[in-house]
């Protein structure tokens, strides 16, 4: 299973959106500051995930939620987590 995922940022309320095979490990490398794109925003919380079956599906999605459709699906998604 591959893991597509909504992190915020408990430091600046800020998102980050990706993809993984291991969710729980990917969140502690998150939180212990060995993503490059995450290391000064942490700890960081898990508000959303999907799950997919295979690698192409979920970097597709990961592509697509990155994009102006994919955040106001999140938002509309998330509106009771996010206020």
């Amino acid at each position: 299973m591959y893991y597509n995922y909504v992190l915020k940022s408990k430091k600046d309320g800020k998102r980050y959106i990706g993809f993984t095979n291991d969710l729980k490990k990917r969140l502690i490398e998150h939180n212990k500051g060995l993503n490059k794109s995450t290391k000064n925003r942490g700890p960081f919380e898990i508000i959303y995930y999907e799950a997919c079956l295979n690698k192409k599906d979920a970097l597709e999605r990961e592509s697509y939620l990155k994009t102006m459709w994919g955040n106001n699906y999140l938002n509309k998604r998330l509106f009771n987590s996010i206020k």
